[in-house]
């Protein structure tokens, strides 16, 4: 394993200087890597981001996110993904090339109020982003307890290759859905899923903290988060993970 420094930084805070790779919200200024945004600093062998602590969720092509249908019109469907554009899924995605409004009945597929995980298809800022569930999980969410945060969180709740999500699904016994932008869909026992809310509350809270996987494998476990042993301690391995949204650059 790569050994990975994080510090908490603010705009125009020197993180690092030498020869390393400027990534998200780092630029380079001679020498040099200046934070561009408050977060936490991470430096991985010779890259260098920063994960901001706060910020509104922009669509990017090829992003998941978890959607709730607003309104359905004659060709498709509006999908509310808690950004300042609405979702558009055409029907012709779903029903395939011979769609016709007269013909095709768009509520037996999806209904104002159902919960969509969706994929970024197409988006260029002139237009609501163009969203498709043709792919692996992609589709309409059955059940399932919605929350909501930070899109710039979202990195943090997942974890590297997955980690933190698939932690909290084992140690709860819940299925996780969770958006890029910042829509997490949790499923399960009603005592898990009170559990796993509370764990995603605490990385809402502390995802400035190097040692968040302890402290939330530490709360998972029937410990006060305060008292988590310090960041290096082995934390328990996970198994089979539940269903989450890869998140990019992470």
């Amino acid at each position: 394993m790569p050994e990975i420094v994080r510090k908490q930084v603010i705009p125009g805070e020197v993180i690092v200087s030498g020869d390393y790779r400027p990534g998200s919200f780092v630029e380079r200024r001679g020498d040099q890597l200046i934070a561009l945004r408050i977060g936490l600093a991470e430096i991985i062998r010779s890259d260098v981001k920063v994960i901001p602590l706060s910020g509104s969720y922009l669509p990017r092509v090829e992003d998941q996110v978890v959607g709730k249908v607003v309104n359905t019109t004659g060709y498709g469907w509006e999908i509310d993904i808690n950004s300042c554009f609405l979702g558009y899924l055409p029907a012709q995605f779903v029903f395939g090339r011979d769609f016709s409004p007269g013909t095709h009945d768009l509520s037996s597929r999806f209904m104002v109020g159902d919960l969509l995980l969706a994929k970024i298809e197409a988006s260029d800022r002139t237009r609501d982003p163009q969203l498709s569930i043709r792919g692996p999980g992609l589709g309409k969410i059955p059940r399932g307890e919605l929350v909501k945060i930070s899109p710039t969180r979202v990195p943090r709740l997942i974890g590297k290759k997955g980690y933190m999500i698939k932690m909290i699904g084992n140690l709860t016994h819940t299925d996780i859905r969770v958006g890029q932008n910042g829509l997490v869909v949790l499923a399960g026992p009603p005592d898990g899923i009170v559990k796993a809310v509370a764990a995603v509350e605490l990385i809402e809270q502390e995802a400035h903290m190097a040692d968040l996987t302890q402290k939330v494998e530490h709360f998972l476990t029937g410990g006060n988060p305060q008292e988590a042993p310090a960041e290096g301690a082995t934390p328990a391995a996970p198994g089979p993970g539940p269903n989450a949204g890869e998140p990019s650059g992470e």
